[in-house]
């Protein structure tokens, strides 16, 4: 039994019913699920570390060093898409779901898209600050 342990960017407390957060780099917390087998095992929350604008790996790095190997996010820009391509955790596009529930069902029930260049944003203040 592989486990893959799955962020979301969340509005505090975090947790299954938690609101996402659409700003992956300025969200207040994580939800961290533990999926395996098709279903959840776990779920925990990480706080968020400090993120100055240009600052995009800081989160990167974070959830990497969490054991994070799967983020379903809303938006973000260019940087740290690419960052997370570096690290090995691949990024699923969730800006349809409102809370963690709804993006982990969609992520098991295989309805999310991959997050591309597409979904991508300018950062700063075009988008609110991803």
């Amino acid at each position: 039994m592989d486990t893959i342990t799955v962020a979301m960017p969340s509005k505090q407390p975090g947790g299954l019913e938690a609101p996402l957060d659409a700003h992956f780099g300025h969200c207040e917390c994580y939800t961290l699920v533990d999926v395996a087998n098709n279903e959840v095992v776990s779920v925990r929350t990480l706080e968020n570390v400090p993120h100055e604008h240009g600052g995009c790996m800081g989160p990167v790095n974070h959830l990497a060093q969490n054991g994070v190997k799967l983020l379903i996010a809303g938006g973000m820009g260019m940087r740290p898409l690419m960052g997370f391509q570096e690290v090995g955790i691949t990024v699923y596009y969730g800006a349809n779901s409102q809370n963690v529930t709804e993006a982990v069902n969609a992520l098991l029930s295989g309805s999310l898209i991959p997050f591309t260049v597409q979904n991508t944003c300018g950062g700063g203040d075009s988008c609110g600050g991803h």
